[in-house]
């Protein structure tokens, strides 16, 4: 069974940092494009960030590009999510999944706010 798992939410102040990990388990993690989703309160869920199955070839969301930036290791069937500059509309759920498979982890809050 695919199983992906969320951490490394919490609080922040506006402009602080945090970095998201998805620890994922159930099918091949290196031959899967892997994307960060979030969610906020009575919000629709929307992409923020993609990446191919070897790290080489990302993609983000208009609203984060050039304050996130995701990435892989492979070796740990980990994907990352590394949140700079963070605003308080950032705040939200955050998941991640297959880039091309329906199935969602527990996902991790991110608030941001003073």
């Amino acid at each position: 069974q695919v199983q992906l798992v969320e951490s490394g939410g919490g609080l922040v102040q506006p402009g602080g940092s945090l970095r998201l990990s998805c620890a994922a388990s159930g099918f091949i993690f290196s031959y899967a494009a892997m994307s960060w989703y979030r969610q906020a309160p009575g919000k629709a869920r929307e992409l923020v960030a993609s990446v191919d199955s070897a790290g080489g070839s990302k993609t983000y969301a208009d609203s984060v590009n050039g304050r996130f930036t995701i990435s892989r290791d492979n070796a740990k069937n980990t994907v990352y999510l590394q949140m700079n500059s963070l605003k308080p509309e950032d705040t939200a759920v955050y998941y991640c999944k297959q880039a091309s498979k329906n199935s969602w982890g527990q996902g991790t809050q991110v608030t941001v706010s003073s």
